[in-house]
């Protein structure tokens, strides 16, 4: 009897618990994510480079980074004084998006490469989206762009339409 107590007591205490992640979904949460983040700091800083994303993932703020969901999208955002900096990530599905926004970015020029862990990963920068809703591109997995303004601006990163070849699997973005 005592046993069936305690089961059914973790039973509902399993059933009851609410979810950690603050994340906006419209269906299954698509995205497999790393287990790091690396952010270029000050020496003087008292992180290490280092972000883990179990914090990024409860939307609590590690340097001004945070992660969501939204259906085929991963939505990322951070800092423009983060920059220079590395991000880790995965697609599962090939229709899917992942979205860089860089909140306040004031620099004149920004440079990226995407590295996929499998070389023959079809993922690109397809576009960028300026402060003033502009957008430019597509470009390929490197890319250079010149600024006129500052505010927030967003990379946003898939498959390329005009190539062929599977679109999931790992990457990291390295921004400049």
């Amino acid at each position: 009897m005592k046993t069936e107590i305690l089961l059914s007591t973790f039973l509902m205490m399993a059933c009851s618990k609410k979810e950690a992640v603050t994340e906006i979904t419209t269906g299954i949460d698509s995205a497999a994510v790393s287990d790091q983040v690396t952010v270029n700091v000050p020496a003087d800083s008292p992180q290490n480079g280092v972000v883990s994303m179990d914090a990024v993932q409860n939307q609590q703020p590690v340097s001004g980074t945070f992660r969501a969901t939204e259906g085929n999208k991963i939505i990322k955002t951070i800092n423009g004084d983060m920059i220079p900096l590395t991000v880790r990530d995965e697609f599962v599905n090939d229709d899917q998006r992942y979205i860089l926004k860089i909140k306040n970015f004031d620099r004149e020029n920004i440079s990226g490469e995407i590295i996929p862990e499998n070389p023959q990963m079809n993922i690109r920068f397809n576009q960028i989206k300026l402060p003033n809703g502009e957008t430019y591109g597509p470009f390929g997995r490197g890319m250079i762009f010149k600024f006129r303004e500052s505010g927030e601006i967003w990379l946003i990163i898939g498959r390329s339409n005009m190539a062929s070849g599977a679109s999931t699997g790992k990457f990291e973005i390295q921004i400049r």
